[in-house]
């Protein structure tokens, strides 16, 4: 007697994205036909509908799941293969699957990725799909609003550089939501884009700022939403500044000041985060750091989330201001 190994969770994948909506767009299919259409038995059609109790719309009350007339396919005996299969509550599978800009953006990102490693015939495939795709992303482009969830990770962070990118290849400005670490805030502008540039693990879009007047580094990370507009930039088209260490060390912000900041090694992640002018280590293993400031609410708030493993040393108002912060937060738990 000859045993079949049962096929794995993959292959049933395969045939129910086959079979559901081949039966969705007809009214009658037999069990055998359904059978004989992927290659197996009954048995195995029957098995794979049976999965379909659990599959549905997020919320899996029954209202959301697919349901299937198991009675006009089994008996007692086992599969009924003249019995009509018949599902319901699948009509959003008649819907032609659409994707979203951060999808789309994703799928290109991975496709050219693919395609540098895949033989010349998968290529040609491949570019196709491209075409196609991007055809698409043009069409859509203007007003095209991409927002970035810190769940989705590195997804979203692909698909927003690759937005970025064409927005400067096609010449338009972008709407940018920016959080500002030095102030703790939400900031939103519009700039003419120069490109995505990388820099250790983080990219940054180098752009001219029209809030700010001036040529900004903006961390990919620190984007919570960026917008493509239909307006073209408003300055001359240049290439993307190279990043460097002595670019992102941070400059004084109109009308605010230095803190100098003694910061132990728990907290020596610090710099790595918020742009500095400059990082001396100290003998202890403690780093001294230069940290721009332009709010000093911002910095007590900075300082006491790192608190016991950084003080203020200068200048003398800032070492007194976070004393009595300190101090009055203290005894609110005393």
């Amino acid at each position: 007697m000859t045993t079949t190994a049962a096929p794995g969770a993959r292959d049933q994948v395969a045939r129910l994205l086959t079979l559901v909506p081949f039966l969705h767009h007809r009214d009658e299919v037999r069990l055998a036909d359904a059978a004989d259409l992927l290659g197996t038995t009954p048995a195995q059609v029957l098995g794979d509908l049976k999965v379909l109790f659990m599959c549905g719309l997020p919320g899996g009350l029954p209202d959301d799941l697919i349901d299937v007339d198991l009675d006009a396919i089994e008996s007692a005996d086992g599969p009924v293969s003249d019995g009509v299969i018949r599902i319901d509550n699948a009509d959003y599978l008649a819907r032609p699957l659409r994707l979203s800009p951060t999808e789309a953006s994703a799928v290109m990102v991975a496709l050219h990725t693919l395609r540098d490693a895949s033989p010349h015939d998968t290529q040609v495939i491949i570019d196709k799909v491209l075409a196609k795709l991007e055809a698409a992303a043009t069409t859509a482009a203007a007003g095209r609003r991409i927002a970035v969830d810190a769940r989705s990770g590195e997804v979203a962070l692909i698909a927003l550089a690759d937005a970025l990118q064409r927005a400067t290849d096609d010449g338009v400005q972008v709407r940018l939501t920016y959080h500002v670490p030095a102030r703790d805030e939400l900031s939103e502008r519009v700039v003419d884009p120069r490109g995505v540039v990388p820099h250790g693990r983080f990219h940054y879009l180098d752009a001219w700022c029209h809030t700010a007047g001036g040529e900004r580094l903006f961390r990919l990370d620190r984007i919570t939403e960026a917008t493509v507009l239909e307006s073209p930039i408003a300055t001359d088209r240049q290439p993307p500044r190279e990043v460097t260490a002595g670019l992102l060390s941070g400059e004084t912000p109109t009308g605010g000041t230095v803190a100098t900041l003694v910061l132990r090694p728990q907290a020596d992640w610090v710099p790595q985060y918020y742009p500095m002018q400059e990082v001396r280590p100290q003998p202890d293993g403690s780093l001294e750091a230069d940290l721009p400031v332009a709010d000093p609410r911002w910095l007590m708030r900075l300082l006491l989330r790192l608190a016991p493993h950084a003080t203020v040393v200068a200048p003398p108002e800032f070492a007194a201001s976070f004393s009595a912060t300190a101090q009055e937060t203290l005894a609110l738990y005393r």
